[in-house]
């Protein structure tokens, strides 16, 4: 009777070998459900990031109010007969300068 019982016993594990250490195991059930979690997490962040650059260019296809925007801000561009001001703050001394435009009074 005890020699049946060890028998059965290793059976029982070598049933259970596959099922949590083989190629189709828990453990490799687990991890590949980790990276499919973390490989939806980063295409969300590529979809949102695709969605605002879409959105963006669409902005840019349709008016000319984000051409003037970028205009204005990243090249520093002016209208005609509009007067630049740039506030220097003393306070700072090697931050960058901040910049306003106004409209120029019309005479």
């Amino acid at each position: 009777m005890r020699i049946l019982s060890i028998v059965f016993t290793v059976l029982i594990v070598l049933l259970q070998y596959p099922l949590w250490l083989g190629k189709g195991g828990w453990l490799h059930v687990w991890e590949t459900d980790r990276q499919v979690k973390a490989q939806k997490d980063h295409n969300a962040e590529l979809r949102a990031r695709n969605d605002a650059l879409d959105a963006e260019v669409r902005d840019l296809k349709q008016g000319y109010d984000a051409i003037e925007e970028r205009a204005r801000y990243e090249l520093g561009m002016i209208k005609q007969d509009e007067i630049f001001f740039q506030i220097v703050d003393k306070s700072r001394d090697k931050a960058p300068a901040k910049a306003a435009t106004a409209p120029a009074p019309k005479p």
